[in-house]
């Protein structure tokens, strides 16, 4: 079983006397049935599951008055082998999205509060089967992605105490030992050409079958195009796919990452295809770095919706859509051109999405000075650039130059750590996880 930090947080939640029900949301594949079936094995006595795709007649269950006690007799007659005690039975509602009145439900459950109920969807974000009454304060969410590369450590047997000495080099800003240095090098390398996907990285935990991992990578990419063709409408469908699939060439293929019409189709233009890109982002399919004007507190104020960067919320996905390759020329620390540069700078960002952090990124055509990642923290941007090898930040010392306020920058590269003169602090692209 894969360890994973959203099991620490569902715990809080259960320690909260006053607790509402608990929404898990994310990306298909990411593990969160598992995640949550394991939970109530190891802390309920009976859990009582059900998902509205495998089981759509259950629900039944909350087709008439959405009075808990009415829904607790319909569930024993329904399944009369679980005994449902309160405080005892955990209540799995799985792929809610399927049942508009379970999700209204949740209000009337979180009110009563005698019984545990957790939800989960990966699509909770579309307009489809909208809940006719969505019950706003009176649920905690959690969000759950594929594995951080701290899990995937774990996963490998790398640890608590190994991952905190490693962390402690972090904090004083002192070199990593060679050995330690190289070694995470390494591991962070499998971590890049694998992805987060529990999935795929249990089947590379078991077998080191680069070919297996590749397998089960193109399955879950075929799940997701799945995903846009039954629930997008039907004047997005192909516009969506042809947006997702366009990602990987938009970041690897090309110099300039910011993502362009023209790249999905000849002549391509915002007016046709952002709508898709709209719909892929409430669906939870991708994640978005908005370009913006000024590097000013406060960031938002200064993004341009019609100018970012589009990525796959986990690189198991964006692996899938290039050869099979990549993987190998990224194990072997063989990857040139362009594609070095871009999947590095994704696999930064992919760190940072799952930390929780918003992106933004800057680039003025004039001056010619771009900042791969911003990021806001405790109030203050920390600007990111990112290196495929060890180049120089000259952006980031331009940038440190003119903004006094600033007084933090970033600069992960294939490198250790150090502090240079101008104040810009030198990070392994491994230490992405760990800021």
């Amino acid at each position: 079983m894969l360890k994973r930090k959203i099991t620490e947080q569902i715990n809080n939640w259960v320690s909260n006397k006053n607790r509402k029900c608990l929404v898990i949301q994310g990306a298909r594949q990411t593990g969160k049935t598992y995640i949550i079936e394991r939970f109530a094995e190891e802390n309920y006595e009976e859990l009582l599951e059900i998902n509205f795709k495998e089981m759509p007649s259950a629900a039944e269950i909350f087709s008439g008055d959405l009075i808990v006690d009415y829904m607790i007799t319909a569930m024993k007659f329904r399944f009369p082998e679980k005994n449902i005690i309160p405080g005892k039975t955990l209540i799995f509602l799985d792929e809610i999205q399927e049942c508009e009145e379970a999700i209204t439900s949740l209000k009337f459950w979180a009110i009563d509060n005698r019984f545990d109920v957790i939800a989960s969807g990966s699509l909770l974000g579309i307009d489809y089967k909208r809940a006719s009454s969505y019950p706003v304060g009176y649920v905690d969410y959690l969000r759950m992605t594929g594995l951080d590369f701290e899990e995937f450590l774990w996963g490998m047997g790398i640890t608590c105490d190994m991952i905190e000495t490693i962390k402690s080099y972090l904090q004083a800003r002192s070199m990593v030992p060679d050995s330690i240095h190289s070694d995470m090098m390494k591991l962070y390398r499998e971590y890049v050409s694998v992805g987060g996907m529990p999935e795929v990285v249990q089947k590379y935990i078991d077998t080191r079958d680069f070919r297996e991992v590749d397998r089960i990578q193109k399955s879950i990419l075929q799940g997701y195009l799945y995903d846009i063709a039954h629930y997008a409408t039907s004047e997005e469908k192909v516009k969506a796919e042809k947006c997702y699939l366009s990602i990987a060439k938009q970041l690897l293929d090309k110099e300039n990452h910011k993502f362009q019409y023209k790249e999905i189709a000849p002549g391509g233009r915002a007016q046709k295809y952002y709508s898709s890109i709209e719909w892929l982002l409430r669906a939870d399919i991708i994640n978005l770095s908005r370009s913006v004007s000024d590097i000013r507190f406060d960031l938002d104020d200064y993004s341009k919706d019609e100018s970012f960067r589009a990525y796959t919320t986990d690189l198991s996905l964006l692996m899938a859509m290039k050869d099979f390759s990549l993987k190998q020329y990224i194990v072997e620390n063989t990857i040139t051109g362009n594609s070095k540069g871009g999947i590095f700078e994704c696999a930064v960002a992919d760190a940072l999405y799952k930390k929780g952090y918003r992106l933004y990124y800057y680039k003025n055509d004039t001056t010619k000075k771009e900042i791969d990642i911003l990021i806001q923290k405790s109030g203050t941007i920390v600007p990111i650039e990112v290196k495929g090898g060890n180049g120089r930040a000259n952006s980031l010392k331009a940038l440190l130059k003119n903004n006094s306020e600033i007084h933090l920058a970033y600069k992960f590269a294939d490198a250790n750590i150090g502090t240079s003169e101008d104040g810009i602090v030198t990070l392994p692209l491994y230490m992405a996880s760990f800021i």
